[in-house]
C-alpha cells in the first residue's frame, strides 16, 4: 500500500511539473526595414528608435541574413503562412487570393494542440477561416479608429466592428485582451500584425515632437551612384530615370514623395533632402509607436508569468527603400527592400546575445515554428526549419543562395519585373521587364488602371553586386571580367533553383522566351 501511495505521489508530481508546449507570438510589422531597428546598426542607430526591440534581440537571437522571396505585402504574407514560394502557393501579386486550404501554418499548429488567433493586418483577401479567432483589418485598413472584421460577428466582410485610437495601440490592446481571456488548457499561437509603418504615414499625436529638431542621416546613394544599375533599372543612357522606381526626390514624373508635400523645385538634390527629412520623420515616428507597443506587450507577458515560456518573433513582411538610390517603397531586389528583420526570443532554448549569418527566407518561418511546437513541417512546404541554429548547432546542407522574384511589372511604383539569387557575398539579378499576363488581358486587371506610358516592356538586363566590397550596391560589376566565373556559377545556381522551386515559367511563354534569349547576354 505504501509503495502504491509513493507511486501515486510521484505520478502526481510529474503531472504538475509537466511543461506545456511554448506559446508563440508572431509579431509582424508592415514595411519595417531591418536598418530602421537599432540592433541592426546602420545610420539610424544613434537615433535610438527601437529600445524594446533592441532589448528583445539582446535577450535572444538576431538574424543578419533574413530575406523575403517577393517584396510586396500580399505575396510575402502568403509565403509566410504557406511556407511556399509564389508560383507554388499561387499568390504572385496584390490581385491574387490565398486559397483558404493553404493557410497551412495555423492548420499545422492546431494539429499540435494550439489555439490560434490573428490580429491586425491580414491582406490575403479570403477569410482567415483556419484560425480559431481573428480580428483583422479589411484590406490595408485605417491608421486611426480602424474598422476590423471579427470572427463570429457575421458573414465575412460584413462582420465589421469599430474601434477608437491609433491602429498600433488598438491592435496591441486586442492581443493583450485575447491572451488574458484565452483557453488556458492549450498553448496559444497569436499573430500580432501591425499596419505601421506602411506608407501614408499617420502616427499617433504623441510622437509629433519625436525627432522634430533632428537632422536624419541620409544615404549617400540618394545623390551619388554613377555605376549603379543597368538599362533594366535606369533605361539606356538614363532614359527611364524619370519613369522607373518611385522616388523620394522629384525625379519620378508620376510618383515622388516631394510633390506630395512640397512646392516644385528644379533642384533635384534640394528636393531629395527636403522630402527625405519629412519622409523619414513620419516613418520613424510610426516605428517608435510599434516599439512602444512591443514593450507594452513584453511587460504584460512578464506580469502574467508568460514571458519565459513564450516564443516571441519580431519581423516585417519585407524591407523598405528609405531613400537609397532615391527610391521609396519596396519591390526591388536591392538590399534595403529584400532584407527582413528577424528576431527570436525564447529563453528556454535560445541563449541571449546570439547573432547568426544563416541565410534564411520567409518560406522557413512556418517550418521552424511548427518544429518548435512539437511537430514536423509537411513535405508540401518548400522552406526549412532552422531550429538547430536556435539551439546553437550547425545546420547541415543549408542553402547557399536565396531566390527572389518580383512579378508586378510597372504597377503602382514603376518597378520592372525581375528575379535573382543572393548569397552571403554576391547578388545576381535579371530584369526581364514584362508582365506575366498576355497583352490581350492587360485592361481586364486592376494593375492596368495604375499604368502610365506606352511601353509595356522595359529593357532586359543583368546586374551583379559584390556585397562584401560594395554593401551599398553602388557598382554593377556584371561586365567586369574579374567576376566571370562567379557570375557563371550564380547563373547555374539560379537556373537550378528555378527548376527546384517551381519557378520555371512554363505557364508564361512570353517571359520564358525573354529569359532564354537573354540568358547568355
Amino acid at each position: 500500500m505504501k509503495k502504491l501511495l509513493t507511486l501515486f505521489i510521484l505520478a502526481s508530481s510529474f503531472t504538475v511539473s509537466a511543461k506545456q508546449p511554448p506559446n508563440i507570438i508572431f509579431i509582424m510589422s508592415d514595411d519595417h526595414a531591418a536598418h530602421a531597428i537599432g540592433a541592426y546598426g546602420g545610420r539610424f542607430e544613434s537615433l535610438n528608435p527601437t529600445p524594446n526591440l533592441d532589448q528583445l534581440a539582446k535577450e535572444g537571437i538576431r538574424f543578419e541574413n533574413a530575406f523575403c522571396t517577393n517584396s510586396i505585402c500580399t505575396p510575402s504574407r502568403a509565403t509566410i503562412i504557406s511556407g511556399q514560394y509564389s508560383q507554388t502557393n499561387g499568390v504572385l501579386d496584390l490581385d491574387h487570393k490565398l486559397n483558404p486550404d493553404k493557410q497551412y501554418l495555423p492548420i499545422e499548429l492546431k494539429k499540435q494542440g494550439y489555439s490560434t488567433a490573428i490580429f491586425g493586418k491580414w491582406h490575403l483577401k479570403n477569410e482567415p477561416v483556419n484560425f480559431d479567432y481573428y480580428k483583422v483589418l479589411p484590406s490595408q485598413g485605417r491608421y486611426f479608429d480602424p474598422v476590423f472584421l471579427e470572427k463570429d460577428k457575421g458573414e465575412w466582410k460584413k462582420n465589421k466592428v469599430t474601434s477608437k485610437g491609433h491602429s498600433s495601440d488598438v491592435i496591441t490592446d486586442a492581443v493583450i485582451d485575447h491572451i488574458k481571456n484565452r483557453d488556458k488548457s492549450k498553448p496559444f499561437f497569436v499573430m500580432h500584425h501591425f499596419k505601421a509603418p506602411h506608407g501614408f504615414f499617420k502616427y499617433a499625436p504623441r510622437y509629433e515632437e519625436y525627432l522634430a529638431n533632428t537632422e536624419i542621416p541620409e544615404p549617400a546613394s540618394m545623390y551619388f551612384q554613377p555605376n549603379w544599375g543597368s538599362e533594366g533599372s535606369r533605361g539606356k543612357d538614363d532614359s527611364l530615370r524619370n519613369y522607373l522606381g518611385s522616388s523620394v526626390s522629384n525625379r519620378n514624373q508620376y510618383i515622388n514623395y516631394h510633390s506630395e508635400y512640397f512646392e516644385p523645385t528644379s533642384n533635384n538634390q534640394e528636393s531629395a533632402h527636403q522630402a527625405y527629412q519629412h519622409y523619414l520623420k513620419g516613418y520613424l515616428r510610426l516605428v517608435k509607436g510599434i516599439d512602444d507597443n512591443v514593450g507594452r506587450l513584453m511587460d504584460f507577458l512578464k506580469e502574467e508569468g508568460l514571458y519565459e515560456n513564450t516564443i516571441i518573433v519580431y519581423t516585417s513582411d519585407q524591407g523598405m527603400m528609405l531613400g537609397e538610390h532615391d527610391f521609396q517603397d519596396k519591390r526591388w531586389m536591392y538590399e534595403e527592400s529584400m532584407r527582413m528583420p528577424f528576431i527570436m526570443h525564447y529563453p528556454e532554448l535560445i541563449k541571449p546575445r546570439q547573432i547568426t549569418d544563416l541565410l534564411i527566407n520567409n518560406t522557413d518561418f512556418a517550418p521552424t515554428l511548427i518544429e518548435l511546437a512539437g511537430g514536423k513541417a509537411p513535405e508540401y512546404m518548400q522552406g526549412n526549419s532552422f531550429v538547430k541554429t536556435l539551439k546553437g548547432k550547425e545546420e547541415k546542407g543549408w542553402r547557399e543562395a536565396t531566390y527572389y522574384r518580383y512579378w508586378m511589372h510597372i504597377i503602382h511604383h514603376y518597378v520592372p519585373a525581375h528575379f535573382g539569387v543572393r548569397t552571403k557575398d554576391y547578388k545576381l539579378m535579371f530584369f526581364y521587364g514584362k508582365h506575366y499576363l498576355p497583352e490581350s488581358e492587360h485592361k481586364k486587371h486592376y494593375w492596368a488602371k495604375n499604368y502610365h506610358g506606352e511601353e509595356l516592356e522595359t529593357p532586359h538586363t543583368w546586374e551583379f553586386y559584390d556585397l562584401k566590397n560594395d554593401p551599398q550596391e553602388l557598382n554593377n560589376k556584371y561586365e567586369d571580367s574579374a567576376y566571370k566565373e562567379i557570375i557563371a556559377a550564380l547563373k547555374e545556381e539560379l537556373k537550378n533553383q528555378r527548376q527546384e522551386l517551381n519557378e520555371t515559367d512554363s505557364n508564361y511563354p512570353d517571359i520564358k522566351a525573354i529569359i532564354d534569349r537573354h540568358w547568355n547576354d
